[in-house]
């Protein structure tokens, strides 16, 4: 009797931790676990960026512990951003993505909520760790943040207002903030290699825009498609995944970059033709961008982000 009310007990108590750990899987899919791997890596990469630029510092337990504060920081703050955005864009995603977790029902409003407050309030408070400047481009990206996504801003409607509301965030302030956890903030050199990266985003983040024409029309989203057609559109945002590259070649020239001047001067030229190839996927049909999430052009600029990522990184460590 006492053997049958112990197997009972251990089944029950099993059945209840796989039910509460298939609710922690349905959370961290709901955060989109793949694109939080982006912004810590930004981070770190702006970290050592930072350590290996002049004037050189030796490498301490502060430096590492920093880092790596701050790019599990970026990550918890892009899961509460990419959390918010889809509480407000709810209504949309009943159109665009109705398999996603809050329009299906796998999610409630008020978990989502939970979720998304509870990793605003961790990575500040990470952020706050590290040292105050830190926190202080945490703060503001977590504001821009909120202004994309709510009302009464909700900069999302506003077409390039958007993309900028992103780009700046997601882009300059992270690697600024990948710098402040080394280095002083309060020179030109991480502003300089912030503006590449949201520059570049801001052409990047547009092209989602296009597999969203429906559900943003429908809620009255002024995307740049919307705006100006699927063909000027792309057309429009072109330049951006070419140009900004070469403002490393220049930053070098200049005096401002002070890693490797062969290393930062060779890729910024290939990642502009690289992007130039991007580019050219893009004009020649953008209709495509409209029926798909997954464009052979969104693979290309992942990667691109990525290569330069790891080429400032190493350019400084030279």
């Amino acid at each position: 009797m006492g053997e049958g009310m112990g197997e009972g007990y251990f089944r029950v108590n099993t059945i209840r931790i796989v039910k509460h750990l298939s609710r922690i899987s349905i959370y961290l899919k709901f955060l989109r676990p793949f694109t939080l791997f982006p912004p810590a890596i930004g981070m770190i990469s702006g970290g050592i960026t930072a350590f290996g630029a002049y004037p050189k510092y030796e490498i301490s337990p502060k430096i590492v512990i920093n880092i790596a504060l701050g790019s599990l920081m970026a990550a918890l703050l892009n899961g509460a951003s990419n959390a918010l955005n889809q509480i407000y864009d709810l209504e949309i995603d009943k159109i665009n993505k109705p398999h996603r977790y809050l329009p299906s029902g796998k999610i409630t409003i008020k978990e989502a909520w939970i979720i998304a407050a509870a990793l605003f309030i961790i990575s500040l408070i990470l952020a706050g760790l590290v040292n105050w400047q830190c926190f202080t481009m945490a703060a503001i990206a977590t504001v821009m943040t909120y202004f994309y996504s709510a009302p009464p801003l909700r900069t999302k409607r506003l077409g390039i207002v958007a993309n900028i509301t992103i780009a700046i965030p997601r882009g300059v302030l992270l690697k600024v903030c990948g710098w402040s956890t080394v280095k002083t903030i309060y020179k030109y050199e991480p502003w300089l290699i912030g503006l590449v990266f949201g520059l570049f985003l801001l052409g990047a983040t547009t092209t989602k825009d296009f597999s969203d024409i429906k559900g943003d029309r429908a809620n009255g989203c002024m995307t740049l498609p919307i705006k100006y057609g699927v063909r000027r559109a792309a057309w429009m945002i072109a330049g951006f995944f070419i140009f900004p590259f070469l403002l490393m070649p220049w930053g070098v020239s200049q005096g401002i970059l002070t890693g490797n001047p062969y290393v930062l001067s060779i890729a910024g030229y290939g990642l502009s033709a690289w992007g130039l190839y991007v580019a050219a996927l893009l004009v020649r049909k953008p209709e495509e961008l409209t029926t798909s999430e997954n464009h052979i052009a969104w693979r290309h600029m992942y990667l691109m982000m990525m290569a330069t990522q790891v080429i400032f990184a190493v350019a400084y460590l030279l």
